[in-house]
């Protein structure tokens, strides 16, 4: 495996403590958490001096381009309990002619089960793993639901899944295939979630909903680590980020605060835009209402179906880091998100995923009332390969037994 060296032996670790995101009260680290106290998520401490003293940039930059090069700023104590299924850094694709010059797409579709949901899942059944875990529930839109299933199988873990009845069929399949006791539900995903912190608080599975266990932000925050390598350790002016549950959104905004501290980065910071479909917004409202907690969203509806989260636990952090970064909560309609996908795959041959397509929508909108100027340098994350998704079929046929003029196909 090309990237074993960074999955070998001891692993350095310099967690300290865990704090709750809201109160800031301190947690022990090597101990199972859920959400703290309050409520609230639970958030990784490190020494980072420590971290500074061991680890340069100039390493980093020597150590294979995989996600476990970031091992010294990651959770996990003891090697063996890592569960990889070869998390490569994901490129960064320009797309000219569908977003201009200066836009980049950072194409999640490459990770393992075809999805961001990887980073945070690995990280997190890696934990599980460590700390001893052994049957796991989660609701899921379908991506997270695929990553799971996954690294669970791999780490032995027993896992049960619970999906929208309308989830992709493609997600539901491949949950599945990959292990997992999958059910579909005939509600929305916090339903869904419910159901799974009902059969939590029985004492039948580990919750492993979005931010109710501590570490998925840990395996979504190397997004923001990588992000920061990849362009000379200077940050782009905005960064458009597909928000349900927002974890990559929190976690890149922590990454960001933990290079500083290390003195990797300065203090400048990307415009980040929290992307959601107008069908389902919620954080969009609180961001417009100047609220720092978002009110659940009725009749939620899209086709980016992993934007569709009427509810999200960390609301108050994602919308801390968009008003902390002079950026903004953007709502985009169906239309604008169907456009958006087709045009990036016809002109620049870039297959976006719909949330991805929500992505360069909003950064369309953003350019065209001055939120971001055209010499910008921004990243749209595509987080998922568009390949899960149900495609328009634009094929023609061919009789070859009664071909015409080949000039005119």
């Amino acid at each position: 495996m090309a990237h074993s060296s960074n999955l070998e032996g001891e692993r350095p670790n310099f967690v300290t403590h865990l704090e709750c995101s809201m109160t800031g009260e301190r947690y022990e680290a090597g101990q199972l958490h859920g959400l703290s106290r309050a409520g609230r998520p639970l958030l990784v401490r490190y020494d980072l001096d420590g971290v500074a003293r061991a680890l340069s940039r100039a390493d980093v930059g020597q150590r294979p381009t995989d996600l476990w090069r970031w091992r010294e700023l990651l959770p996990v104590k003891h090697a063996e309990n890592i569960v990889s299924l070869g998390e490569v850094e994901t490129p960064l694709v320009p797309i000219p002619l569908s977003g201009g010059p200066n836009v980049l797409v950072k194409d999640e579709g490459r990770l393992p089960t075809g999805s961001f949901k990887a980073r945070g899942l690995v990280m997190a059944v890696a934990m599980a793993k460590e700390l001893g875990v052994t049957r796991i529930a989660m609701p899921t839109n379908g991506n997270a639901g695929a990553a799971l299933a996954a690294y669970a199988t791999r780490a032995a873990i027993e896992t049960v899944v619970l999906c929208p009845d309308d989830t992709p069929e493609v997600n539901i399949r491949e949950i599945a295939a990959q292990g997992a006791r999958v059910y579909r539900v005939n509600g929305l995903i916090d339903e869904c979630g419910a159901i799974v912190g009902r059969g939590a608080a029985e004492g039948l599975w580990f919750d492993f909903s979005t931010l109710k266990e501590p570490y998925r932000i840990e395996g979504k925050k190397t997004m923001g680590l990588e992000l920061a390598a990849q362009l000379g350790w200077k940050l782009p002016q905005a960064i458009f980020y597909p928000t349900g549950g927002g974890t990559g959104l929190i976690g890149m905004w922590k990454a960001f605060d933990e290079l500083e501290q290390l003195g990797w980065i300065g203090p400048e910071r990307p415009k980040m835009y929290a992307v959601q479909a107008s069908g389902c917004a919620p954080i969009v409202k609180a961001f417009d209402d100047g609220v720092e907690h978002a009110e659940r969203w009725e009749n939620a509806h899209t086709v980016a179906m992993g934007i569709r989260v009427p509810k999200a636990v960390g609301d108050f952090l994602i919308l801390r880091a968009v008003r902390e970064s002079g950026g903004a909560a953007l709502a985009v309609d169906e239309d604008e998100i169907i456009r958006a996908t087709a045009d990036s795959a016809a002109q620049d041959g870039l297959l976006l995923c719909p949330e991805g397509g929500a992505t360069l929508a909003a950064y369309r909108r953003a350019l065209a009332v001055g939120m971001v100027d055209a010499g910008d340098e921004v990243v749209l994350f595509n987080c998922a390969t568009g390949l899960k998704y149900p495609l328009d079929d634009r094929s023609k046929i061919l009789d070859k037994d009664n071909l015409p003029n080949l000039s005119e196909l």
